[in-house]
């Protein structure tokens, strides 16, 4: 039996849906356990490309159980979306399962997150507009509606005339907006429960009885290290934990029924929406990186932010999540660049740091130190032993490693499933 978590070790769209399908093999269950649909995770199998916001990546293999936990909240529109969008496809969605204690998001709260980025202005965040924010404030506020709600009828109508009392207030008064009409949103949300209804189980006892039954479990998070709410780059954040610790939070298992933490890390790194990136290209070479490797978001379509990796946040990722091993993607972008820099460290006020800063006014004024180490002109898609790989390849990723502090367990050289190497095996 092992248990596995897998997280993004920098700013997000690292590549964890690859990795999560590719280790999905493996595993009994796949659980997603915190953030929404702004999360967009990209899936070549097969040939075929998949994009998932909501439904863990492991649903591409119909043989196991797919998990969404209490920590993730769920827009039930979307969430049907998907399953349909998979069963077109003709992937089945009858593994699938929901907490009934994760929380819903609403139509106010959509409003409530685009009027409150418009005022924001130049101090914007740079949110997705999917309601997350305000969907996790309800839930500390105890003032959510979740899917256990969702699916009772007489428990939805309770919770959404109080919940539209609040929001209708804030939407017409403070952002002179239309409030919503409750029959409507009733009817349409008494129907999506309707429709929810037999996803719904208890996941924490599923989880928890897989594990007592010696199976393997690998939990999916969202987004990335930098972005989470206490350890990210504050306030440009997401609105949860996407962190190790939050896998037991978010799905109802304890902390010692995990065996390994893997971080997902991009041969660079790249960053999407507002706040500092020390490391950020805006010249020919960032431009080059974000053409190669296709760095747009899968959620929104944004253009990403691209740098050179970043051993200062790698470090901080290692420490914050426990990381055991990690698993670099997109090494094949940087193939046909002469030369590569690493970030080792940051100079700020004539000094050299090496951990990352808790304040934005600090790392907004760090300066990245690099060590340049030479690139290569092969062509290393083709390649499936790591021993394979040009010289200087492997020099690379043996460098970022030694600079992180994590051994490698996987390394990408192209989208595809196959287009994986495996240096350490995790099961």
């Amino acid at each position: 039996m092992s248990t596995v978590v897998v997280i993004g070790a920098q700013w997000g769209d690292e590549g964890k849906g690859k990795v999560t399908d590719f280790l999905a093999r493996g595993a009994d269950i796949v659980v997603r356990y915190q953030g929404g649909n702004n999360a967009g995770h990209t899936v070549v199998a097969d040939g075929q490309e998949y994009k998932l916001h909501l439904i863990p990546s492991g649903i591409l293999h119909p043989e196991k159980l797919c998990l969404i936990g209490n920590g993730v909240v769920l827009d039930p529109e979307v969430f049907i979306g998907e399953v349909e969008g998979l069963s077109a496809r003709g992937i089945s969605t009858s593994n699938l399962k929901i907490s009934p204690r994760a929380h819903v998001i609403m139509p106010y709260h959509l409003r409530i997150d685009a009027c409150d980025e418009e005022r924001r202005g130049a101090n914007r965040i740079g949110t997705t507009g999917r309601g997350i924010g305000p969907a996790y404030a309800d839930k500390a506020a105890r003032a959510g509606i979740r899917v256990a709600d969702l699916i009772d009828p007489e428990s939805l109508a309770e919770r959404l005339k109080i919940a539209l009392e609040e929001k209708n207030a804030i939407l017409t008064k403070l952002y002179g907006s239309q409030a919503f009409d409750f029959e409507a949103v009733y009817g349409t949300y008494k129907k999506y429960g309707e429709r929810l209804a037999p996803f719904v189980s208890d996941v924490s006892i599923l989880i928890n009885e897989a594990i007592r039954e010696g199976k393997n479990i690998l939990f999916e998070g969202a987004q990335g290290t930098l972005l989470d709410i206490d350890h990210g780059t504050y306030p440009y954040v997401t609105s949860s934990h996407p962190v190790a610790g939050a896998a037991c939070l978010g799905s109802g298992v304890g902390p010692t029924k995990i065996d390994k933490v893997i971080g997902v890390a991009k041969a660079y790194i790249t960053r999407v929406g507002e706040g500092p990136f020390p490391t950020e290209l805006k010249d020919e070479t960032g431009e080059r990186l974000r053409r190669r490797g296709h760095e747009f978001g899968t959620t929104t379509g944004r253009p990403r932010r691209c740098g050179w990796f970043d051993a200062v946040i790698a470090r901080y990722a290692a420490r914050i999540n426990g990381l055991d091993y990690l698993a670099v993607t997109k090494l094949d972008v940087l193939t046909g660049l002469d030369r590569i820099k690493i970030c080792t460290a940051y100079s700020y006020g004539g000094e050299t740091v090496e951990e990352f800063p808790a304040t934005l006014k600090v790392l907004s004024r760090c300066r990245p130190v690099y060590e340049e180490v030479p690139g290569w002109t092969e062509d290393i898609s083709t390649v499936r032993k790591i021993e394979d790989l040009p010289v200087n390849a492997q020099n690379y990723l043996r460098r970022i490693s030694q600079l992180s502090g994590v051994p490698l367990a996987l390394a990408g050289v192209g989208p595809g499933r196959d287009q994986t190497l495996v240096i350490k095996e995790l099961y």
